[in-house]
């Protein structure tokens, strides 16, 4: 299979202006009355060239916008691609992701060996300079990836590799900037890996074989161990949810476990979290079977686990000094002789029963048994993530992700987290009067609700199987996928998950 695209990311102590690269990216605002000292500069060299592109009214600096310039031997650069940042004000460290991830996309499709970033020059000092450098790296990777793993023939003559430099000619500054670039170079490799596992079909990733990837890369991590529960192990554990949800397939249910033993003792005042992701190999439906329009996308019903599985690899990169387990159930939900079925009723790992009404609802019925496992095993805090409901979609749309939690404070942590990653939520209710919804005349639970509000009375099923825990729940529903590439982003997953979830232990870390 082809290699996911190589991006190597440093800093450099040099002026823009003589930076000898294929092609020199900064940013210009929207509202800026005159070009910041970069583009000066490189004005002056180019004779007036920028400020020409201004006057004409060709490029105005709004977002989503940009120009090419050509450097004609009187700069370094052989390409100058200036990209609008819109009103400075407005500005944050997602403008600066995206502008990053919008010039490293460009580079791969014009076949660029390698680019430039002096994207924070336009910032100012109102945004601490390591977290402009830990954005541009995190763009930078994820504007530059491709999924064409599969794709033999290479008539794109699409590079392998793409190098890229963040320049500066301040060396405190290049200090500073360095400092985010490290962890943002560790986040954006493994929203990339994410991504590729994501991506990946069902004849190539199932329980299985996702397992078996998670003991590959916790492998390669120290501070990493990978337990892996099979079938047997469910059936002994009594893990009766993931056990029906997958019932129907030859590929046979598993529960991953990662844990996450720091080098250093983590600080009394850390709480023990556990990251739960739901991964639903491929979801047909079961006996209540989808339409077969867009049925394919179901291979990304993953996207929890594999966020939670990246997130981990991430973890143990930084070394975070936290105690963290990842839990990933995975199942593959077919329609079979042995499939679960509606009517039936689950006895799952709390004790608690369900009531299965629909056999589509399988995302909580496989995580609430590892939801029961990580509070008994005494975790203090819990998250738990999936693209559990199409109702969080019509809600929210494909902008925002679902955040429905028992605690304020972990709420807001995790609100703080998202505004920092650029992966937005927004905040749903999820409390008794849904969970009032859920109840079964025949069991102690159903696992669907009434026809409105489907993503809260989700939650709130979910909620009874972590207890008195410190809880949270991220329905990632729309946010999974990106159905036609922009002008930052190529189709197919996001990897939504790996920099919010990231961002939050960064910050417990940081006592933030």
């Amino acid at each position: 299979m082809k290699q996911i695209i190589g991006v190597s990311i440093k800093t450099r102590k040099i002026e823009p202006a003589a930076c000898k690269t294929d092609m020199l990216v900064v940013g210009h605002c929207s509202d800026a009355k005159r070009l910041d000292a970069v583009a000066r500069e490189l004005d002056r060299k180019l004779g007036g060239a920028l400020r020409r592109l201004l006057e004409l009214g060709d490029f105005k600096g709004k977002p989503k916008t940009q120009a090419l310039l050509y450097g004609e031997g009187k700069i370094g650069a052989r390409r100058v691609l200036l990209v609008g940042l819109g009103e400075k004000k407005k500005i944050t460290c997602d403008t600066i992701r995206k502008a990053a991830a919008t010039a490293a996309h460009k580079a791969v499709g014009m076949k660029l060996k390698g680019i430039a970033l002096a994207l924070h020059r336009s910032v100012g000092a109102r945004i601490k300079e390591a977290d402009l450098g830990k954005a541009m790296a995190e763009g930078a990777y994820f504007g530059s990836y491709r999924y064409d793993e599969f794709v033999t023939k290479a008539d794109d003559g699409r590079l392998g590799t793409l190098k890229v430099e963040i320049v500066d000619p301040r060396q405190a500054s290049v200090k500073a900037l360095n400092q985010g670039v490290r962890e943002g170079a560790v986040v954006g490799r493994a929203q990339s890996y994410a991504r590729t596992i994501a991506n990946r079909p069902a004849n190539v990733i199932n329980p299985p074989t996702l397992a078996r990837a998670a003991r590959d890369m916790a492998r390669g991590q120290k501070t990493l161990s990978c337990t892996v529960f099979d079938k047997k192990k469910l059936e002994a554990a009594k893990m009766g949810g993931i056990l029906a949800v997958g019932a129907g397939s030859r590929s046979e249910p598993r529960l991953i476990v990662l844990k996450h033993t720091p080098t250093k003792k983590p600080a009394t005042d850390a709480p023990a979290v556990a990251l739960v992701g739901k991964a639903v190999t491929f979801d047909s439906g079961g006996i209540s079977i989808k339409p077969s329009q867009d049925m394919d996308q179901m291979k990304l019903d993953k996207s929890g686990g594999i966020a939670v599985l990246a997130t981990m690899k991430a973890v143990a990169e930084l070394d975070l000094p936290l105690s963290v387990w990842g839990l990933i159930p995975s199942a593959e939900n077919l329609p079979s002789a042995t499939s679960y079925r509606p009517g039936d009723i689950v006895t799952t790992y709390s004790g608690k029963t369900v009531e299965v009404l629909n056999t589509d609802a399988e995302g909580r019925m496989i995580l609430c048994d590892a939801l029961a496992y990580a509070a008994g095993q005494k975790r203090e805090v819990i998250i738990d993530v999936a693209t559990l409901t199409g109702a969080c979609m019509v809600a929210l749309g494909s902008h925002k992700a679902g955040l429905m939690s028992n605690n304020d404070d972990l709420r807001a942590k995790l609100q703080r987290a998202a505004e920092e990653s650029g992966e937005n939520v927004w905040h749903l209710p999820s409390g008794d009067e849904y969970a009032e919804e859920m109840k079964s005349k025949i069991a102690d639970l159903r696992n669907i609700g009434g026809r409105y509000g489907g993503a809260c009375t989700a939650a709130a099923f979910l909620r009874q199987f972590v207890g008195d825990t410190t809880w949270a729940h991220l329905d990632i529903a729309g946010m999974d996928i990106f159905q036609k590439g922009n002008e930052y982003a190529a189709p197919g997953s996001t990897g939504f998950g790996v920099r919010l979830l990231t961002t939050y232990l960064v910050n417990l870390v940081n006592k933030n």
